[in-house]
C-alpha cells in the first residue's frame, strides 16, 4: 500500500507559474504518483518573473528536486535559463516541463500540443484534414500550433493581439510543416476554433475572438481549465457549437509530465 506520509526520502516535483490557484495539475499529478507507488510529491511553487532565474538555480542545487511543469508566464522565459532542450520543445520555442538530472543538469521539453490532440482525441475529436483557426502565439499556443500541424490539418490560421507574433509562429510552422496551409489572422472555412490565451481566467476577460464569427457546428476548444465553461465556451455553446473544455488537454498528458520529470530516477516503491 502506498503510504500517504512524506519522508526524507520523498522526491520532489513541483509546477512553477503565477498564478497557481486554478492549477489542477497538483491534484491530478499527486493522485497519479499514488497510485502508481511512487514515493514522490508534486507542489506548487509561485514564482514572479523575475525571480524565475534563482528558482532554476535552486533546481540544480536540491538533490532530491526531480522535475517541474512548467506554466504562465514562464514557459518561454525558461528556455533561456536551463542547460538543455529536447528538440520538439526547441522548434516550438517554450517548455511545459523540466527534469532534474543525476548530475544537475536541467532539461526542458514540451507536451502541451501533444495533450491538446490527445484530449480531443478521446473526446471522439479528429482535427486531420480540418481547417482550423488558433487564437494565441505563445507557449502553449505554439506547443499546439506544432502538434496541429503534425497531426495533419489542412489549413491553420494563427491570430494574436500581436501579429507579429503570429507572423513569427507561422513563418516557423511553414518552416517546418510546408505541406500545411499556415495563414495568419484569417478564419475563413474554418471548422475548429481554439482559444490558446489565458483569456477567460476571470470573467472579467474579453473574449478572444467574437462569437458571432463562429459558424454553428463548430468545434470550440479552450486551454483554460477554470473555470471549465468560460465565457468564450458559453458563448460558444449559445451558438450551438460543439465545445471542449481546457481539462482534457492536462489530464490527457499527466502521465507523460511524470515520466518525463522522473525519467532518470529510480523511484523508491512504497
Amino acid at each position: 500500500m502506498t503510504r500517504d506520509v512524506i519522508t526524507g526520502a520523498t522526491d520532489a516535483l513541483a509546477i512553477v507559474g503565477d498564478p497557481l490557484a486554478q492549477a489542477s495539475t497538483p491534484r491530478l499529478a499527486n493522485d497519479r504518483l499514488k497510485a502508481r507507488g511512487i514515493d514522490a510529491r508534486l507542489m506548487p511553487w509561485r514564482v514572479a518573473k523575475g525571480e524565475l532565474n534563482a528558482v532554476v538555480a535552486a533546481m540544480r542545487a536540491i538533490r532530491n528536486f526531480r522535475g517541474a511543469v512548467v506554466t504562465m508566464p514562464h514557459k518561454r522565459d525558461v528556455c533561456g535559463l536551463i542547460d538543455e532542450l529536447e528538440p520538439h520543445a526547441r522548434a516550438i520555442g517554450a517548455v511545459n516541463v523540466l527534469r532534474r538530472s543525476r548530475s544537475g543538469r536541467v532539461v526542458g521539453g514540451n507536451l502541451d500540443g501533444q495533450g491538446f490532440v490527445a484530449g480531443l482525441a478521446r473526446a471522439g475529436e479528429s482535427v486531420a484534414g480540418k481547417r482550423v483557426h488558433l487564437i494565441g502565439a505563445g507557449g502553449a499556443a505554439a506547443a499546439i500550433a506544432f502538434a496541429l500541424a503534425e497531426a495533419g490539418v489542412e489549413r491553420l490560421s494563427i491570430a494574436n493581439r500581436t501579429r507579429l507574433a503570429a507572423e513569427q509562429l507561422a513563418h516557423r510552422l511553414r518552416g517546418v510543416w510546408p505541406k500545411v496551409d499556415v495563414v495568419v489572422d484569417d478564419a475563413t472555412g474554418a471548422e475548429i476554433f481554439v482559444n490558446a490565451t489565458s483569456l477567460g481566467m476571470r470573467h472579467s476577460d474579453p473574449l478572444p475572438m467574437d462569437a458571432a464569427l463562429i459558424e454553428p457546428g463548430s468545434l470550440v476548444a479552450e486551454v483554460v481549465i477554470t473555470p471549465a465553461m468560460t465565457p468564450f465556451l458559453a458563448a460558444a455553446a449559445a451558438r450551438r457549437c460543439r465545445i471542449h473544455a481546457g481539462l482534457p488537454m492536462l489530464e490527457a498528458q499527466i502521465d507523460l509530465m511524470l515520466d518525463f520529470m522522473l525519467d532518470e530516477v529510480s523511484c523508491t516503491e512504497v
